[in-house]
């Protein structure tokens, strides 16, 4: 017998079962269905049981199944209550599936990317099944209309699932987006594995952290500055007391340090602003703040690091952390009002690194550091000025690097003198080794514009 008669078969007597029960058992079985779907492993091996009883009573168990799945009964799983053909790339069946980061699917088509390429896949996903799949994800996002447009979920796995459908597709070229991490162990270890950082600068990171530095993870969309800053944040001490703070539930830091005391909120907009006072007054050692990227977002991050919060870890999309200051800035005082230029010399004051991300052009899958910029801020001559110390030679595929350590930085780390120490040690080796030639200094030219003809005398 055919795959599609196995599915038919069994899903015709589950049916049977379905409408043979009473009203409560009804509603057990789709809370028990949903919670299958999104990914929970307790519900997913009651219905691979069930149906490969219902395989074995019917005799099916010797019926052809798409190469894709690992067995008949996990075939016809996912095809009746999983994720159809993108089972086996969610759960990391294969090597190749094991390191894509994201497949989309385009009306019935399947694409993976492999090896930096989007590569069509052989599994089929039918229109009346992917209807049946949006629908059966959205029953665990109450607030989500089924006729929007546009959704976005997380199933268990923290797989992240941007589903655009209806008036804001073209007939029968639905998409749906699948993006998970592919990091198994967050560590400065297996960055280095991967080749995401070089391996004489996991020390360097380590102190760093250890030393306590609010820092800004910058770079376009999938270039790993979300992955990169949960490997930062889980070199933290687990006692210190965390708010973490995202638009949607990207990160689970319940799972990632189930030690740490992190109190995680959703937050975005309006919500956001009405939040906001409630959180500065909050007892945190630190922040972590993922996608800024409005108003509400960009002022509570200020906010929080001008009462002289350290250790506060941010994300944002840019691909020029020396403007991304004056980004900020326009933002909140197009909003908000204020002065334009306290709030760019709040930035340069209160953050102290910007670790900026990218994907090599060659194969879109590795990532690499592209560049660190240190934030500076010279109170006596009131000069911002943004020190690159790191830079990434994509020809060479390695890093170039400057000593640089601002007073500022020095202070901080007086709270660590060791730490500070090892600090500087490691820096003037990396540079020793393998030197940035170049101008490394930039004093931003929208700040003080009236003084930029002759920047010289306020070095």
């Amino acid at each position: 017998m055919n795959f599609e008669e196995v599915c038919r078969r069994v899903e015709a007597e589950l049916e049977s079962r379905w409408k043979s029960a009473d009203e409560i058992d009804r509603m057990m079985r789709l809370e028990k269905e949903k919670r299958a779907i999104m990914g929970f492993e307790e519900e997913m091996a009651e219905y691979r049981q069930l149906i490969g009883k219902i395989i074995c009573n019917e005799g099916l168990e010797d019926s052809e199944y798409p190469r894709w799945y690992k067995s008949l009964n996990e075939g016809v799983f996912n095809e009746l209550y999983g994720l159809a053909g993108l089972a086996p790339w969610a759960y990391d069946e294969t090597e190749e599936y094991r390191n894509s980061s994201s497949a989309k699917l385009i009306g019935e088509r399947l694409y993976c990317l492999i090896d930096g390429v989007s590569r069509l896949q052989p599994q089929t996903i039918s229109d009346r099944r992917r209807e049946q799949l949006k629908r059966a994800l959205l029953l665990a996002t109450p607030r989500e209309r089924l006729e929007d447009g546009f959704h976005e979920i997380y199933l268990r796995n923290g797989i992240r699932i941007t589903i655009y459908s209806g008036e804001k597709t073209k007939d029968g070229q639905d998409v749906m987006v699948f993006r998970k991490y592919i990091l198994q162990k967050l560590t400065f270890q297996e960055l280095v594995r991967l080749g995401t950082i070089p391996d004489n600068a996991s020390r360097l990171f380590k102190v760093m952290t250890d030393i306590g530095f609010n820092v800004i993870f910058a770079g376009p969309v999938r270039s790993g500055k979300t992955t990169f800053m949960q490997v930062w944040q889980c070199c933290e001490n687990p006692e210190l007391e965390g708010l973490a703070i995202s638009t949607d539930p990207e990160t689970p830091w319940n799972l990632l340090m189930p030690e740490a005391p992190i109190m995680q909120l959703v937050a975005d907009g309006k919500e956001l602003e009405g939040l906001t006072k409630s959180l500065l007054r909050g007892d945190n050692d630190y922040v972590l703040l993922e996608e800024m990227r409005d108003a509400a977002a960009y002022r509570l991050a200020i906010d929080i690091i001008s009462t002289g919060t350290h250790r506060s870890k941010v994300t944002v999309h840019t691909s020029d952390p020396v403007n991304l200051p004056l980004q900020m800035a326009s933002r909140i005082c197009e909003r908000y009002g204020g002065s334009l230029q306290g709030v760019v010399q709040q930035i340069f004051s209160g953050f102290g690194y910007v670790l900026e991300l990218c994907s090599r052009e060659d194969n879109r899958a590795q990532k690499r550091l592209k560049a660190i910029w240190e934030y500076c801020y010279d109170g006596v001559s009131d000069m911002p000025s943004a020190h690159l110390i790191c830079q990434y030679d994509m020809t060479e595929d390695d890093w170039k690097w400057k000593y640089h350590l601002g007073d500022d930085k020095k202070k901080i780390g007086s709270l660590a003198p060791e730490r500070m120490r090892e600090m500087e040690k490691i820096l003037k080796e990396l540079e020793a080794r393998n030197p940035i030639r170049e101008n490394t200094v930039i004093y931003p030219r929208y700040y003080r514009p009236e003084i930029m003809e002759n920047p010289e005398r306020y070095r």
